[in-house]
C-alpha cells in the first residue's frame, strides 16, 4: 500500500472494491480493528473455562510428566546432559589435540591460582585445589558453554573471604594451641563451604523457577564496574602479604581505606625478604602476561608465567632456607587425596542467606555473560537456565567436599580459548592436572612462599583493571551507562563488593524507570504525495487538516507515567483551557498507540477517563495501532463503555481516512482510495 491518498465517491468505487480481499485491490475502506480481525483474525475462539491456578514452571513440569514416554524422557535427558548432544558430534581428529593442550595449560594455571585465591577466601591453600577440581568436573558434564573455564574466581573469593572473616573472626595472636587452631581453621572452611552450599541451593531454586532471565538485570556496566572495583579490593588486600606484614583483615564499609591506613602505619615493620620476593615475582609475572597478550597469534600456547614463578620461588626458598632464616611465610604441607564428604554447617545458613544471594547473582551474571560472549563469537547457543543448573549443582555438590563458591573465570577462559580449546572436554584434562597435584605432587609446594601467591592474585587482575580503558568509548556511546558504571565502581570501592552490587543494580534499574518517564507525545502531519504521517516538528511541509489532531505517544502507560500522559493530552487537545478566539476547535483526535508497549490498570483507567472527557467536549476520539496486550487491558478497564469498536483502527492511515471522511461536509459518502 504505497502512494498518495485520493478521494472518490463510494458509488464509483463499489464495483472495484472487494472488502473480502482488500489487499488484492487498489481501493479499500478504512479498516477498524474489529473488521481486521473479522477478515484476517480467523474464527473466533470460544471463551476458555477458568483454568486451575498454576505457576508457569509447574505447568511445564506437568506437561513433561504427562508426556513421560520413552522419547520424551530421552529429550529431557539430552537437555539436562549436554555431553549426550555434543559428544556424538565430536571431531576427534580436529579437536582432541586442542582440547588436551588447552586443558593441560589451564590445569597448570589452576594450581597456583587456586592456592592463591584460597588465601583470598581466608582458608588454607589446599581448598583452592579442591575448588579447582570438583566444580570444573561437574560443569564439564552439565554446562553448555563450550569455551567456558570454571573454578576459583577472585571476586567471589574476596566476597566469600569477607563473610568468613565476619562469621569466624581472626583470634588474638598467641591465644590458640595447635588443636584449637585446627578447629578454628575447620570452622572457617565450614563457613566458606556453607556459603557455597547456600549459593548452589539458590541457583538451583532459580533453575526450578526458570529464572535465567534474571541475568539481564545485571547490565554490562554493572558487571564490569563490579569486577574492576573488586580488583582494587584484591590488590589492597594482598598488600600485607606482599610486604610480609601480619595485619588483621578489615571487612565492611570503607575496608579498603582501613587496610591502606593499616599498611601505611606498619610499613616500617615490613619484611625485606618477602618484599624482595614480591618485587621479583611481579617483575616476572607482569611482563609475561603482556607478552602473552601481544603475541597471542604467534605463540603456540601461552607462556605459563605463574608455573615458572612457582617453581623458581619454591626452589629458591628451599635451597636458601628462607622460611627459617628470614621467617618467610610458606604454603606448608598440602594434604594428599580428597577430603571426606561433609555436610556444611547448615545452622549458619540463615546468617549467610543474604551473602549467598549476592554471590549467586554474581556467579550467574559473570558466567552467563562470559558464556554468551564466546557463544556469539563461535556461533553456537547456550541455555541460561541450564547454566543455572550447572553452576547450582557445581556449587552444591562441591560444598560437600569443603569447596568455596566458584564460577566461570575471566583469565582462565581467555587462556583456554587462546590455547585452542574447543569443547567442555578440555575441562577433564584440566581436572587431570589438578588431580595429579592432589594425589602425588602436593609435597613439592611445601616451600612455596605465600608472597608469590599474593603476586599471582594481583597479576590475575590485569584484565579487570584494563576494563577501565573502555570508559571513554562508553561515555561516547551512552552517558547514562557511563554514570551507572562510575556509581557502581565508586560504591564497590568505598562501601564493599556486596553493597556496591546492590547499589549498581538499583541505580541501573532506576535509569530504566527514568527513561520510561521521558514521555514523547508528537503531533503528526501528512507528507504530501504519500500516505506517511511524520512528526510536524521534523518538517514544515507536512499537511495538517483543520479540526484534526493526530498524536503519537511513545512510552509505556503505567502508574508512573499516567500523570504526564494526562497533562500532555490535556494540553494538546485543549481540554485544560479555553480555546483562543479564532482558533480552529479540535473535532477529531487520533491517538497513535503503537509506541505503548504495555499498560497497567492505572494507565488503562486514564485512557478511559480521557475518552469520556473528549466525548463531553465534543471531540471524536480514535485509537490506532494498539497492540493486543494493551488493547486487552484497555477493554477490561471499560474502554468500550465510552467508545465503540468502530473507533479502533489498525493503523494511523486508516484512522486518518475515517477522520477525513467525518470532517467532510454533508454530501456523497467519501471512501479512501489507495493508488
Amino acid at each position: 500500500m504505497s502512494g498518495p491518498l485520493v478521494s472518490g465517491t463510494c458509488s464509483d468505487l463499489e464495483e472495484a472494491s472487494d472488502l473480502k480481499s482488500p489487499l488484492s485491490s487498489r481501493f479499500r475502506e478504512p479498516l477498524t480493528h474489529a473488521r481486521f480481525q473479522e477478515l484476517f483474525g480467523g474464527a473466533e475462539q470460544e471463551p476458555e473455562l477458568p483454568a486451575e491456578p498454576c505457576l508457569p514452571w509447574l505447568c511445564r513440569l506437568r506437561r513433561r510428566a504427562s508426556a513421560c514416554s520413552g522419547p520424551g524422557a530421552w529429550r529431557v535427558l539430552l537437555a539436562r546432559l549436554p555431553p549426550l548432544r555434543w559428544l556424538p558430534q565430536y571431531r576427534w581428529r580436529a579437536w582432541l589435540l586442542g582440547d588436551a593442550v588447552a586443558g593441560i595449560t589451564v590445569g597448570v594455571v589452576h594450581v597456583p591460582q587456586g592456592m592463591a585465591f584460597a588465601l583470598l577466601t581466608s582458608v588454607p591453600p589446599v581448598f583452592g585445589l579442591y575448588t579447582s577440581f570438583f566444580p570444573v568436573l561437574i560443569y564439564s558434564l552439565l554446562g553448555t558453554g563450550r569455551h567456558l573455564s570454571t573454578g576459583t574466581f577472585a571476586v567471589l573469593s574476596l566476597m566469600t573471604g569477607s563473610v568468613v572473616e565476619r562469621v569466624v573472626p581472626e583470634p588474638l595472636p598467641g591465644n590458640l594451641s595447635g588443636i584449637e587452631r585446627e578447629q578454628w581453621e575447620a570452622r572457617r572452611v565450614g563457613a566458606a563451604a556453607a556459603v557455597a552450599f547456600g549459593s548452589g541451593a539458590l541457583l538451583l531454586g532459580m533453575f526450578v523457577l526458570q529464572l535465567g532471565v534474571l541475568s539481564t538485570f545485571l547490565s554490562e556496566p554493572v558487571v564490569k564496574a563490579l569486577t574492576s572495583g573488586a580488583a582494587l579490593h584484591v590488590l589492597v588486600s594482598q598488600l600485607p602479604s606482599l610486604l610480609g606484614l601480619s595485619l588483621p583483615r578489615h571487612i565492611g564499609c570503607f575496608s579498603l581505606f582501613k587496610t591502606l591506613a593499616a599498611v601505611l602505619g606498619a610499613l616500617s615493620q615490613s619484611s625485606p625478604a618477602e618484599l624482595t620476593i614480591s618485587a621479583l615475582s611481579l617483575a616476572l609475572l607482569v611482563p609475561v602476561k603482556e607478552l602473552n597478550v601481544r603475541f597471542r597469534d604467534r605463540l603456540p600456547t601461552p607462556i605459563p608465567g605463574e608455573v615458572v614463578m612457582v617453581l623458581l620461588a619454591t626452589v629458591l626458598c628451599f635451597t636458601s632456607s628462607l622460611d627459617t632464616r628470614y621467617n618467610v611465610q610458606v604454603v606448608g604441607l598440602l594434604p594428599g587425596g580428597f577430603p571426606q564428604p561433609l555436610l556444611p554447617a547448615l545452622d549458619e545458613l540463615p546468617r549467610l542467606l543474604a551473602d549467598s544471594l549476592s554471590i549467586s547473582l554474581v556467579t550467574f551474571a559473570v558466567s552467563a555473560s562470559l558464556a554468551s560472549i564466546y557463544a556469539d563469537k563461535y556461533s553456537y547457543t547456550i541455555d541460561p537456565n541450564q547454566e543455572l543448573l550447572a553452576h547450582g549443582v557445581s556449587n552444591l555438590i562441591s560444598s560437600l567436599f569443603s569447596c568455596f563458591p566458584n564460577s566461570a573465570t575471566l583469565a582462565t577462559t581467555s587462556l583456554l580459548v587462546d590455547a585452542g580449546g574447543n569443547t567442555q572436554l578440555a575441562g577433564l584434562f584440566s581436572c587431570a592436572v589438578v588431580l595429579a597435584v592432589l594425589l602425588w605432587l602436593g609435597p613439592f609446594f611445601y616451600y612455596l612462599p605465600q608472597a608469590v601467591l599474593a603476586c599471582i592474585n594481583i597479576s590475575s587482575m590485569r584484565q579487570m583493571f584494563l576494563q577501565m580503558r573502555e570508559l571513554p568509548q562508553l561515555w561516547h556511546i551512552s552517558r547514562v551507562d557511563f554514570a551507572v558504571w562510575m556509581v557502581t565502581w565508586v560504591a564497590v570501592v568505598t562501601l564493599n563488593v556486596d553493597l556496591g552490587l546492590a547499589v549498581g543494580v538499583v541505580v541501573s534499574m532506576m535509569t530504566v524507570v527514568c527513561r520510561t518517564q521521558r514521555v514523547q507525545c508528537l503531533a503528526l502531519g501528512l507528507a504530501e504525495g504519500t500516505e506517511l504521517y511524520r512528526p510536524i516538528r521534523e518538517s514544515h511541509k507536512l499537511l495538517q487538516v483543520p479540526g484534526l489532531c493526530i498524536l503519537s505517544y511513545s512510552a509505556p502507560l503505567y502508574f508512573a507515567t499516567r500523570g504526564q500522559f494526562h497533562r500532555i493530552l490535556e494540553w494538546h487537545l485543549g481540554l485544560a483551557e479555553r480555546i483562543k478566539p479564532g482558533a480552529e476547535p479540535i473535532r477529531v483526535a487520533i491517538l497513535d498507540f503503537s509506541g505503548i508497549t504495555f499498560a497497567d490498570a492505572a494507565g488503562a483507567r486514564e485512557v478511559v477517563q480521557l475518552t469520556r472527557r473528549c466525548q463531553d467536549n465534543g471531540i471524536y476520539l480514535l485509537l490506532a495501532q494498539c497492540n493486543a496486550l494493551v488493547l486487552e487491558t484497555l477493554t477490561r478497564a471499560g474502554l468500550l463503555d465510552s467508545m465503540t469498536p468502530e473507533q479502533l483502527f489498525v493503523s494511523v492511515q486508516d484512522a486518518a481516512a475515517h477522520a477525513l471522511e467525518r470532517l467532510k461536509p454533508a454530501g456523497p459518502k467519501v471512501c479512501t482510495v489507495w493508488v
